[in-house]
């Protein structure tokens, strides 16, 4: 192996994937490329400009004109800025998170999006998250882990995060919107949700953060050479 590496995790929606990559890039003092923020922001950049996901011209001219930024805070986490502006808040709320999938699965935006996370690569050892990392964005990753868990842990989680915002949602209806992007995000034409042939499926159902980021750093440290 090189010096540098990627560990890719994927995922569906509520399995863990960014929090325990930030546990992952502050234990081994790597690089977090977030990559379901990117598209978070780029999901609020179109509905703050009215962009309609039909519209491909119009996405593909938004993301010649936005600029997508990350800093990384002494704790270990990072803030996400659009043109300049932190966004890290605004890019967790209902009506993104309802939207991103569709805007994920138009192919402009996709191909834009992979050529900004490769463009991240350089000479660096980082841990990337998302729905197509080990498959499509970095298919030659070293490290690939596919994070699953129940529908119903995974709802318990979105409630937890929604609560700890204030916002008071309906546990039907939270679980009914992860089955729908579920659906979405594993029958899109591009790019859809599985985990990579040699990717190793971990179920986090009965994990906490800790455990899980856990697992992957300890079987990256027992292969890494």
């Amino acid at each position: 192996m090189s010096e540098h590496y990627i560990i890719a995790i994927d995922g569906p929606a509520g399995s863990g994937k960014s929090s325990t990559a930030a546990i992952i890039a502050k234990e081994l003092s790597i690089v977090h490329l977030d990559t379901g923020a990117m598209y978070r922001a780029f999901t609020l950049a179109a509905l703050e400009k009215g962009v309609p996901v039909s519209n491909r011209e119009a996405l593909m001219a938004l993301s010649q004109n936005i600029r997508i930024s990350f800093t990384r805070e002494e704790t270990g986490g990072q803030r996400i800025f659009l043109d300049g502006r932190d966004v890290t808040t605004a890019i967790r709320s209902a009506q993104v998170t309802s939207a991103v999938s569709e805007y994920c699965a138009v192919p402009e935006v996709r191909e834009f999006m992979v050529h900004k996370q490769r463009e991240a690569v350089r000479d660096t050892s980082l841990v990337c998250e998302g729905r197509d990392i080990g498959t499509v964005v970095f298919p030659r990753a070293a490290f690939k882990f596919f994070l699953t868990a129940s529908i119903n842990e995974r709802t318990r989680r979105r409630m937890r995060e929604l609560a700890a915002k204030g916002v008071v949602v309906d546990e039907e209806t939270v679980k009914q919107d992860i089955e729908e992007r579920d659906r979405r995000d594993s029958t899109r034409t591009i790019s859809p949700l599985r985990p990579a042939g040699d990717a190793e499926i971990v179920d986090t159902t009965d994990m906490t953060l800790v455990q899980q980021a856990g697992y992957v750093i300890n079987t990256v440290k027992n292969n890494k050479k």
